[in-house]
């Protein structure tokens, strides 16, 4: 707790100089290629510092998601420049061009839900920006989805600092343990969210996968064929 301290004090002197907003515009955007950077956690404790200060959180908001939405643009424009080479190595062999095809339609069907919820699982913005630069997803589509997506992000990283710095308005390592808490808990949730969600999904084709089967199996000549002509007889 004392170096959290030491950390917020230090960060408190910077509050007031202009390179804080670049730095915070570029932890944003590298994030898109970078997974390691902390873009989140930056967000948040520039938020916790600042306070009930509803001006300068707009404007933390904004440089944010101005920087987000930059670096996704680029980890785009590096998935569409790689895509072709990528695509060619992953289509190789039937197992190949089975995954490519799958990976085309999932970006074609859930590529607005990818751009926008992705950021929120662990390097989910990185592999969404380079999936659909790789396969071609328009880019017409992606930067309005992408815009809206970053500042939702941006919103949300921005209020959960502003929960702590309210709530420890003279203590901000505390202020920051509850934001970071909070942020923690709604990934979770997300993440879990997910996960069931792609559970029940497997579970609903099981069965359907089975009944295909027994149809494939099936000839003219077997006796449940003609099942319909035996009970009307």
């Amino acid at each position: 707790m004392e170096l959290l301290g030491q950390v917020t004090e230090l960060l408190r002197d910077a509050l007031g100089s202009p390179w804080l907003w670049v730095l915070v515009f570029a932890v944003s955007g590298l994030d898109a290629l970078l997974p390691f950077m902390p873009s989140e956690t930056t967000v948040v404790t520039v938020a916790v510092l600042l306070g009930p200060d509803p001006a300068r959180l707009a404007v933390l908001a904004v440089v944010a998601a101005g920087g987000a939405w930059a670096g996704d643009c680029l980890g785009y424009a590096v998935g569409r420049k790689a895509g072709p080479r990528a695509i060619a190595r992953l289509r190789r062999g039937p197992d190949g061009r089975r995954r490519y095809e799958w990976a085309r339609d999932q970006v074609r069907r859930n590529g607005g839900l990818l751009i926008i919820a992705a950021r929120y699982l662990p390097g989910g913005r990185v592999a969404s920006a380079l999936a659909n630069g790789s396969l071609g997803y328009p880019l017409h589509r992606f930067v309005p989805l992408d815009a809206a997506g970053a500042a939702i992000w941006a919103v949300y990283s921005v209020l959960i600092g502003f929960a702590g710095g309210a709530a420890f308005a003279d203590e901000p390592a505390k202020g920051l343990l509850l934001s970071f808490s909070l942020g923690l808990g709604l990934v979770f949730a997300i993440e879990t969210g997910r996960r069931l969600r792609s559970a029940h999904a497997r579970s609903d084709r099981r069965p359907r996968r089975r009944a295909e089967a027994g149809g494939a199996d099936r000839r003219p000549g077997d006796p449940g064929a003609e099942l319909s002509e035996l009970d009307c007889s």
